[in-house]
């Protein structure tokens, strides 16, 4: 290890200043990905400006469905987060050292996700003006009463563990010092517990509402947790081929397929639990199944969700056969290829097939649908946007790091090795 030339005081502004210096420079691939994500985040700005100028009025959604596409994708990116966590159990509590070499990227998932699912939350707001009631120290939340108190308060302690990690992981790194297990290692443990209460607590927020029968199932919890250990996966098995052909970082093939192992098996709980609540629905019938039979088939003539949640079906099914078909360990892209259909087919399922069936009929037996409109998709495609670009930068800022290519001691890298 390489003993460290400054003090802590005056390597941390190296590390910082370094480290926007790799972020920022490459090669014009990295300028093209980051030119685009740009421009599509301004859209997303843009959009939202306009929501700002003349209210929710100018969304899809309505006094019937007052949840539409902004707390669908909110409720899969907290799965996101969650489900990077699967890097973590294998690389800590089983002591997989080869997992441990690459968790980073999971981390770094992590708080990418969080930051998609808060602002999220922000656009649904409908007002800039009551965002400051979200904000612990001076927001005065219905506590603890309120579910979105407790929600709000698990996903901003979630970012805080998970950037305390990746931080102090890459400094010591930097630094050329092995890292001390008291200051990471305690952190590690406690984000295991914590990403499985911030999807607990979002299930909760869906299922605590008494008058949204679709919502009132126990399986409910389960099914967030078991559909974020298939998203979660799927994106890091993709991510890390990506990094593995354009970052020029050739770890091992192991840690992959650990994760398409915990795939095979989360994919197929995932269909166990959809296929018992489909089960108890139609089954015994009644008047709370109205919501189920209209995502599914349909209701007096009203069928816009049908196409969305049979996608999905079709999209769970075939990335589960995939998965587990035999020429999948000698042909990555039927990996590849069934990671993208999961990942998609979880989107639509916890997300426009779990929000807005909740609301429809209403309360008053009332069916009025909803389609997300362009501002809508616009407003979305911008926080993926950021999201992307949060993970592109803190993946460039760890490749450097981790390949000791950026360290106390080094000249600053040029742009070609970015």
């Amino acid at each position: 290890m390489r003993a460290p030339s400054f003090s802590h005081v005056q390597s941390y502004p190296a590390f910082l200043w370094r480290s926007v210096g790799v972020a920022t420079d490459g090669g014009w691939p990295f300028y093209a990905w980051m030119t685009a994500l740009t421009a599509v985040f301004l859209v997303g700005v843009n959009a939202w400006a306009h929501q700002m100028g003349g209210g929710m009025g100018t969304t899809g959604m309505s006094d019937h469905v007052s949840w539409g596409l902004y707390i669908a994708n909110f409720a899969f990116t907290v799965g996101l987060a969650a489900g990077a966590v699967m890097m973590v159990i294998p690389a800590y509590v089983y002591k997989d050292s080869r997992m441990q070499d690459v968790v980073i990227i999971g981390e770094i998932l992590a708080i990418a996700a969080i930051v998609m699912a808060l602002a999220f939350v922000n656009v649904d707001i409908g007002r800039p003006d009551r965002i400051w009631h979200m904000m612990p120290p001076f927001g005065r939340f219905n506590w603890p009463v309120s579910m979105l108190t407790w929600d709000v308060v698990v996903l901003s302690g979630y970012l805080l563990i998970n950037l305390h990690i990746t931080g102090y992981l890459l400094y010591k790194r930097f630094l050329g010092q092995p890292p001390s297990k008291r200051w990471y290692l305690p952190f590690v443990f406690l984000s295991i517990v914590w990403a499985v209460s911030i999807h607990t607590v979002t299930a909760f927020l869906f299922s605590g509402l008494g008058g949204r029968p679709f919502w009132n199932t126990a399986l409910l919890a389960p099914r967030f947790l078991v559909s974020a250990f298939v998203s979660g996966p799927a994106f890091i098995i993709l991510a890390m081929q990506i990094i593995r052909r354009l970052g020029g970082v050739k770890f091992s093939m192991d840690p992959m397929w650990t994760l398409v192992r915990i795939l095979r098996v989360t994919v197929l709980i995932n269909l166990f639990l959809v296929l018992s609540e489909v089960f108890t629905e139609f089954y015994t019938g009644g008047s709370h199944t109205a919501s189920a039979q209209y995502l599914y088939f349909g209701l007096h003539g009203q069928d816009a969700l049908v196409p969305w949640i049979w996608t999905a079906v079709v999209f769970n099914l075939t990335g589960a056969v995939l998965l587990l078909a035999n020429q999948s360990q000698r042909r990555l892209w039927l990996i590849d290829l069934a990671c993208v259909l999961v990942f998609v087919g979880i989107w639509i399922e916890k997300g426009m097939g779990l929000v807005v069936p909740g609301f429809i009929p209403s309360t008053l037996h009332e069916i009025v649908e909803y389609v997300p409109n362009e501002l809508e998709w616009r407003v979305v495609a911008g926080i993926w946007a950021l999201g992307m670009m949060i993970f592109t930068l803190g993946i460039k800022i760890a490749i450097a790091v981790l390949t000791d290519r950026m360290h106390l001691d080094e000249a600053p890298l040029t742009p070609e090795e970015a």
